[in-house]
C-alpha cells in the first residue's frame, strides 16, 4: 500500500533512507535527515509504502520529481509507475503544468518508465551521477506537460 506521508516522518525517515540505498546500491543513497527535511520542505509530497517511495516538489507552475525509488525485489510489479502517477497528479493539485526530473543515462528501465508516461528529453548533465569505483555517469533532463495525455505506446 503507497500513502501519502506527512512530515514530521520520524522513524518512517529511516525506513526511506534503507529502501532509498537498496534502489540505488551504486549511488550515495539520501539519509534519513535529508528525507526529513525534504519532507518539510514547502511544495513538497512524498508517497511511500514497503516497496517505493517517491518525492515531487512543486514551485509555482512547475514541478520536479527529486527521486523514484522501486525496491529491487518489487521491480517490473508497477509500483514505479504507480509512485509517478501519484508524485503527477500531487504536482497537478499543486497547480504545476510540467514535471521535469533527471535519470541516469543507463539506467534503461527507469528511461523505459518514463518514456512510456510521455516524458522527453530536453537536457543533459554531464557526469552528474558520481559512483564509487566507476566513472560519473550522465543525466538526461526529461520533462512533460502534466496537462497533455502520454501517447499511448
Amino acid at each position: 500500500m503507497i500513502a501519502r506521508l506527512r512530515p514530521p516522518l520520524g522513524a518512517g525517515a529511516g525506513r526511506l533512507a534503507a529502501l532509498h540505498a537498496s534502489a540505488f546500491a551504486h549511488d550515495r543513497g539520501w539519509s534519513a535527515a535529508e528525507f526529513e527535511a525534504l519532507a518539510s520542505g514547502p511544495g513538497t509530497a512524498i508517497h511511500a509504502g514497503a516497496e517505493g517511495v517517491s518525492i515531487v516538489r512543486t514551485v509555482a507552475d512547475e514541478a520536479e520529481l527529486l527521486t523514484l525509488a522501486v525496491a529491487p525485489a518489487a521491480r517490473r510489479r508497477g509500483v514505479g509507475a504507480a509512485l509517478l502517477h501519484l508524485a503527477e497528479a500531487a504536482a497537478i493539485s499543486a497547480g504545476a503544468g510540467r514535471m521535469i526530473l533527471e535519470v541516469a543515462e543507463d539506467n534503461a528501465a527507469a528511461r523505459a518508465l518514463y518514456a512510456a508516461a510521455g516524458y522527453a528529453a530536453v537536457g543533459r548533465r554531464r557526469a552528474y551521477y558520481s559512483r564509487a569505483g566507476t566513472a560519473a555517469a550522465d543525466a538526461l533532463i526529461l520533462a512533460r506537460p502534466l496537462a497533455a495525455t502520454p501517447a499511448a505506446g
